[in-house]
């Protein structure tokens, strides 16, 4: 490849580059030691190379650039190959040294190569990925020697790479990792021994940091065969971090395509680069910090420094800005923090800038407030960037507001909800339960319940709400008030002595932000509302069912108000939200939410927990709590280590912890301690929960390490959090309770112990736990498919587990470098298919190469091994979606591999009559009868005018139904086979035999075999033929029949159905039975189909050869595409 022109001081430094072949101008030389097989100077020199930094330039090939007389020379281009170098000397010999001999000043010369070769470069790099890259000319040298040691595809996009230490029990291996979207790959070469291997990030199962007295802090990467230890790095951290957003992007990718939330960037891997990386991680970490919409988009970070009033002075740290949003951190995290809408911003003006104040930048707000920001670098490119940005945005409300506008008064002034909703719930009160679902709340339920509570001691409470208050106001006049005003650690204490129920929901909708969501979409709920209410669906079904069961000891919940507005907030959210839908844990939320915040707020306050604040907690799998609870475990571990050493495994102690983290503790502490907590959580995110609980394992660390089982440690637990208090609840006795727990002390005691916990922490342990809980879940679900297959076939368990694996990895490699799409990932259209055998299915290019490994007889040409496949899939491919899963691959290999003779033949016979067998083999359309599925759907819906039968008729009506198809499928005959056919399977025949020991005494069986069949058919034929004109004399015509042993009609023969004169009924055919009788008589063929084939090493073989088979195959296709 061509280099950007190098000076190289000394020409042949330590005799190291033998010239090949030289001119006036330029030298071809070689790497000593290059292709000198065995000499000690090639391994010496190739030791060398790999210690060396890749910008020693190492390449076996270069040319150099001499001008005569001089003593510098300039290196312009270098290769792996001779091959490739020659072609850049011959075009430098034709096209440059001829004009070269003209110039009369020789540094004139050099100039002149230089810029060609610098334009020959630049033209190169065009649509390459070096184009993306920082410093281009060197990832282009270091690309090239990914794809000569590994022979990936050009699809696989190289992201980056590091030198580092590959360590192999106590040996070390200096050589390069090699970091790309889909795979981590090594190669080292020392002392003339290569070491190179990959592993598809798909595979990985645990990351880890190591350090042991053997070698340095190290990076273990753990996947389910083994782990491999790299040390040695010049930045570890960054490489750490770089491994475990690949694998973390990629597994999220490909496992779980459907389920967790990724950014547009990374679900084109062909964008990824590291600086993309760079900035997803820091997207990720701001969003985290600020509490942000998971659509933000990160624009610029700019250090700066913040004017802040209560302090009168300049607080430093860094300006986020973003779509919506100005964000500003203190240095240190959580000291000051400062959240500003562009939707309340009215201006941004640069100032004078003076020695004291240099580049500032005055944020005029609403509420006649203004914000300074000094120290601001590039601040003309920052200012215009936001004030572009703020006009978008200003324009986009004034056109929303003036279309809001004239859609209300073309609107009657009815009420925008004037139906009504059964429920299986009613009382004597049921007319006016149906009027109150009309309305939404404008007002909390607290305000209209609080005081019905029994044994509420109305003084005390009162008077300690006063001081609460007091203690707000002088702090919102001090620190601003609203969604801007400064958070500092001050409120975090304030936050921690519980929120004055008359501020409650203010502040919450003060620190989610949703304010600005609820600003921003006026009439958005009630449109909802009116759509959502009277639909029916599984998810209002289940919200029916859960409506009577959030919160029933409170009275605003033994109300028909409080339900109608709880049913009213869970079904718009529903609506508005189908992916989530609703989720068990999300009523009790929304209770809490209803009794503190108006019913529009509530809603927006539902948003923000379930789309920003626990992101992938409320899906299908709760994929984002669990991987909370590993993170929650390994805090454990880290904080409490006598806890941990007593309890070696955590599980016990996660189960109990994931109803704190789904309910933030709503469930299981009383319910005045438990608002508390979720005003920590509005203001402080997750951190505050995994603090608090953290806080009450420290707490409890003595009783839980002195438990002699699981079910003593839950008891503890359990009875702690019971008793755990707070200033606002009401006691019913003056005496104190013994083992009483102030809320507000063990929340300062969390934020004391566990304070420098921060959202940075907690989100790179996040992107490494997340790898742990996919991989579980992958691992549960295959073992759910190995479970559901194992009873249909005789296939081993390790051998079926290895054929899974087979299956999936196949499913993958068309997912890393094409030929596969969503359709082929999910398959989510088939019916009657359960998710674990829609999980991975593989299409008919995918299944030709899974055909190609796993087949027991390997044909004589690939041509005719292709049409076989083809057949196969269509006879697999029972539902005509064009998809297999893995269960009808297992049980065609079973069949293959572990069935009587008589299956196997069967099974042949089939490959060779429609559907497999086509009209013409490049047409995969079937023939004129197609065998229909047995599957059938379960239709929700019942046809009008049929009633509703018990769940459990349907149900043995159903299996009734199986048991009748099951019996009809059995007892129905195989169609009979006519002589084009029967040709067809003969070819096969002799394909199987192709390169056997005994080819030779197969192939005289086959053909004796052969010629009794077409006797055997001919008789038929002439039987039938002769039958036929028998009965022609006494009935009108021959009846048109189809092809089974009562009305042999064979379908179609060489051309297609019978023609003129003949009819179909005297074409020539013969049964499964006649061929299987027939083979039956010659032992040669009886004992090869007989002959048990070792599935174990076909599987072996097709693990080594899968990979790289598949990957020259696509990157071939995509070079000629």
């Amino acid at each position: 490849m061509w280099l950007n022109p190098e000076e190289v001081l000394v020409k042949n430094a330590l005799k190291l580059w033998v010239t090949e072949k030289s001119n006036d101008f330029f030298l071809l030389q070689r790497r000593r030691g290059h292709g000198e097989a065995g000499r000690i100077t090639g391994l010496l020199v190739g030791a060398l190379d790999t210690v060396l930094d890749s910008n020693a330039r190492v390449t076996p090939f270069r040319i150099l650039l001499q001008v005569p007389g001089s003593q510098i020379s300039w290196v312009i281009a270098s290769g792996a190959a001779i091959e490739e170098v020659k072609k850049h000397w011959d075009w430098l010999v034709h096209n440059l040294l001829h004009s070269l001999s003209v110039f009369e000043n020789k540094e004139d010369v050099a100039s002149f190569v230089k810029g060609k070769v610098k334009g020959l470069i630049a033209e190169e790099s065009r649509g390459r990925q070096a184009a993306q890259e920082e410093e281009p000319e060197k990832f282009r040298e270091v690309l090239l020697k990914f794809e000569l040691h590994f022979g990936l595809p050009p699809a696989e996009k190289l992201v980056t790479h590091y030198s580092c230490c590959c360590w192999k029990g106590r040996v070390p291996r200096q050589g390069f990792l090699y970091l790309s979207i889909n795979h981590m790959a090594f190669y080292s070469f020392l002392l003339g021994k290569e070491v190179k291997f990959v592993i598809p990030w798909a595979e990985v199962t645990r990351l880890e940091r190591v350090s042991s007295g053997l070698m340095t802090e190290s990076i273990r990467v753990g996947t389910r065969r083994r782990q491999r230890d790299f040390s040695m790095f010049l930045n570890l951290d960054e490489a750490f971090g770089v491994i475990g957003q690949l694998a973390d992007i990629a597994l999220r990718r490909l496992l779980d395509s459907e389920g967790l939330e990724l950014d547009r960037v990374l679900q084109q891997p062909a964008r990824i680069t590291k600086r993309v990386l760079e900035e997803q991680a820091l997207r990720e970490y701001v969003l985290a910090l600020f509490l942000l919409p998971r659509g933000e988009r990160l624009h610029e970070a700019a250090s700066c420094s913040v004017w802040t009033p209560h302090a009168r002075s300049h607080a430093a740290g860094t300006l986020y800005t973003t779509d919506s949003y100005l964000c500003f951190s203190s240095r240190e995290e959580g000291h000051c923090i400062l959240l500003i809408p562009l939707s309340e911003v009215l201006s941004i003006e640069k100032a004078e800038s003076t020695s004291l104040l240099p580049n500032p930048v005055i944020v005029s707000v609403r509420g006649k407030k203004a914000f300074q920001l000094i120290e601001l670098q590039d601040r003309e490119e920052l200012v215009d960037s936001l004030n572009a940005r703020l006009r978008a945005l200003q324009w986009k409300h004034s056109m929303f507001r003036s279309k809001t506008h004239s859609k209300r008064t073309l609107s009657s002034p009815t009420p925008y909800y004037t139906f009504y909703y059964d429920t299986m719930y009613s009382d004597g009160d049921e007319v006016e339960e149906q009027v109150l679902r009309n309305t939404v709340n404008t007002e909390a339920l607290m305000t209209a319940f609080h005081h019905n509570q029994p044994g509420a001691d109305g003084n005390n409470s009162k008077s300690v709400e006063q001081v609460k208050e007091r203690l707000w106001e002088d702090h919102f006049s001090e620190f601003g008030r609203g969604v801007h005003m400064f958070r500092t650690e001050k409120i975090q204490r304030l936050v921690a002595m519980g929120i004055p129920e008359s501020l409650r929901g203010e502040l919450w909708m003060t620190f989610s932000d949703a304010c600005s969501e609820l600003a921003s979409h006026p009439g958005y709920y009630s449109g909802l509302v009116q759509k959502s209410m009277g639909q029916s669906s599984l998810a209002t079904e289940e919200i029916e069912r859960d409506l009577h069961r959030s919160l029933p000891d409170h009275p605003a919940f033994q109300n028909p108000t409080g339900i109608a507005a709880l049913r009213r907030v869970l079904t718009a959210y529903a609506h508005r939200n189908p992916k989530i839908g609703y989720c068990q844990s999300m009523n009790i939320l929304a209770s809490v939410l209803l009794l503190y915040a108006k019913e529009e707020e509530a809603f927006w306050l539902l948003v923000a927990v379930c789309e920003r604040m626990l992101p992938d907690y409320f899906n299908r799998r709760v994929i984002g709590a669990q991987v909370d609870q590993s993170v929650f475990e390994e805090l454990i571990r880290e904080r409490l280590p006598e806890l941990a050493e007593h309890f070696p495994d955590l599980s016990p102690l996660s189960s109990v912890s994931l109803s704190w983290f789904l309910t933030l503790f709503l469930s299981v502490l009383p319910f005045h301690s438990a608002v508390c907590v979720v005003d920590c959580f509005f203001f402080r995110g997750i951190r505050a929960i995994f603090q608090l609980g953290l806080a009450v394992l420290h707490a409890n660390a003595a009783p839980l390490c002195a438990s002699t089982d699981d079910g003593q440690a839950l008891m503890v637990l359990t009875g702690f959090l019971d008793q755990v208090g707070s200033d606002e609840e009401p006691s019913s006795s003056s005496a104190p309770t013994v083992g009483h727990t102030n809320i507000t002390e063990l929340i300062n005691e969390a934020y004391e112990k566990f304070g420098d916990l921060t959202v940075r922490q907690i989100e790179r342990l996040r992107c490494r736990h997340r790898i742990l809980v996919l991989q579980a879940h992958e691992d549960t679900t295959k073992e759910n498919a190995l479970r559901v297959v194992t009873p249909d076939v005789s296939i081993c368990p390790e051998d079926l587990a290895d054929v899974y694996d087979l299956f999936k990895t196949e499913h993958f490699i068309s997912l890393y470098w094409g030929g596969g799409g969503p359709a082929v990932a999910w398959g989510g259209g088939a019916s009657g298919r359960s998710y674990t055998e829609q999980q991975y299915r593989l299409d008919r290019p995918q299944f030709n190469s899974l055909y190609a490994l796993l087949a027991p007889w390997p044909g004589a040409s690939p041509q005719h091994t292709d049409t076989l496949s083809h057949r196969t899939f269509i006879l697999l491919d029972q539902d005509r979606d064009n998809l297999v899963c893995f269960r009808e691959v297992a049980c065609w290999l079973d069949t293959l591999y572990c069935e009587e003779l008589n299956e196997k033949i069967r099974l042949l016979y089939r490959l060779h009559i429609p559907p497999a067998l086509t009209e013409s083999e490049d047409d995969p359309s079937p023939m004129k009868s197609p065998l229909l599925s047995t599957t059938r759907p379960l239709y929700v819906d019942l046809p009008p005018g049929e009633e509703v039968k018990d769940y459990q008729e349907q149900l043995k009506q159903m299996l009734q139904d199986l048991v009748k198809e099951k019996e009809k499928d059995v007892e129905k005959p195989l169609p009979l086979m006519n002589q084009r056919e029967f040709i067809q399977f003969c070819k096969t025949l002799y394909s199987m035999f192709h390169g056997d020991p005994e080819e030779n005494e197969l192939f005289q069986a086959i053909a004796t075999v052969t010629s009794l069949v077409l006797q055997i058919g001919e008789a038929g034929h002439r039987g039938r033929r002769s039958g036929s004109e028998v009965s022609g004399r006494e009935e009108a015509g021959p009846a048109q029949g189809d092809r089974s042993p009562e009305s042999v009609s064979g379908g179609e023969g060489e051309g297609g159905g019978g023609g003129e004169g003949e009819s179909v009924e005297s074409e020539w055919t013969v049964s499964l039975a006649q061929i299987v009788a027939s083979l039956l008589t010659e032992q040669a063929l009886v004992n090869f189909l007989e002959k048990p084939v070792d599935l174990t090493a076909r599987i072996a073989a097709a693990k080594e050869k899968q990979y790289q088979q598949r990957a020259g195959l696509l990157g071939l296709q995509q070079g000629n595409s």
